[in-house]
């Protein structure tokens, strides 16, 4: 009889012989499944995810690009719902985990076979259940479509996005892969040939339904979040349906303390975040790098700044969004 792993490896080839794939940055190959590229890896996980979850009502979704704030908003969003019951910013959960061990990537919790056994973790977690995607808005679950849970997006100025996810996958690729330059990454990015890409197609996909159903998806930009974040707490928090008090909470410092703790500055600094892995063996030191606006000026040439500039006006035309791209 075959063994577990041999079916799985068979299913998996027999799934992905039909796909159009390109060399991937810290993959062998990225396969353009449901009109979006995405590692081969997470293809298994992405159908079990769309088959298999039931949305409650309560769940909160933190959705993203790759290397966009994910990390950060994760932490905040975590720290917004829970805060009345982890009251204590000196014994958080945060202090000792990492944000994407508290809000779980669906795909990565759906991946591999035993579906009965996660879907029974699943419905025994406490709610309001937060969970982590980087799956584009049309390949969600009908259940997250139809149920009145909560889409919380974040994206990020494509040029800094770009740099983040370049110096991000040469730190994670397999040792049998060569580096990607920065020139051939930028071509691939260009085209839309990046893992859950095209970056564009991605953004448009969450912003568009942001216009449609407000009260469902609340969408927000890395660098407006930075700016002000006292304000986009609050909003997160109202979005919600937790706003904070004023009397009690606001008063308190607890808005203050929420932000404190699930700063750029902080989290990179914990212990608990310098050392081990989280998903698929990602070390967590890689998830934090700089978290600055703007450091793609460091990295870009003249032509490089002139072939993603009209990649962007070309792409996000007409859509009503756009990015400040200050030189």
């Amino acid at each position: 009889m075959a063994s577990t792993e041999g079916l799985q490896a068979y299913e998996e080839e027999k799934l992905l012989l039909p796909l159009h794939k390109e060399k991937g940055w810290a993959s062998r190959h990225l396969y353009l499944f449901q009109h979006f590229w995405c590692p081969s890896t997470h293809i298994e996980g992405v159908i079990n995810f769309q088959k298999h979850f039931q949305a409650k009502d309560s769940d909160v979704i933190v959705a993203s690009f790759p290397k966009s704030g994910t990390t950060w908003l994760k932490a905040l969003t975590f720290s917004i719902l829970n805060r009345k019951r982890f009251s204590s910013f000196d014994n958080h959960p945060l202090l000792t985990s990492n944000s994407h061990e508290l809000v779980p990537f669906l795909d990565f919790i759906f991946h591999g076979d035993n579906i009965q056994h996660k879907l029974s973790y699943l419905s025994n977690m406490t709610e309001p259940r937060v969970f982590g995607t980087h799956i584009p808005f049309p390949s969600l679950s009908n259940s997250i479509k139809e149920s009145n849970c909560k889409i919380l997006y974040i994206c990020r100025n494509p040029f800094d996005t770009f740099v983040s996810s370049w110096t991000f996958f040469n730190k994670i690729k397999s040792d049998s892969l060569t580096e990607v330059t920065i020139e051939e990454a930028l071509e691939k990015y260009c085209k839309g040939v990046i893992g859950f890409g095209p970056t564009w197609d991605h953004m448009l996909g969450y912003w568009k339904q942001s216009i449609a159903t407000p009260n469902k998806v609340l969408f927000l930009k890395y660098e407006e979040l930075k700016e002000d974040v006292d304000f986009y707490v609050k909003r997160i928090a109202e979005f919600l349906d937790c706003p904070f008090t004023e009397k009690e909470e606001e008063s308190n410092g607890v808005i203050e303390n929420i932000i404190k703790l699930c700063s750029f500055e902080k989290m990179k600094n914990l212990e608990v975040n310098k050392s081990g892995t989280v998903g698929r063996n990602i070390e967590k030191k890689y998830l934090f790098r700089k978290g600055e606006i703007g450091d793609w000026v460091n990295y870009f040439s003249p032509a490089m700044i002139e072939k993603l500039s009209k990649t962007m006006e070309e792409k996000l035309s007409g859509s009503g969004l756009s990015f400040k791209t200050c030189l």
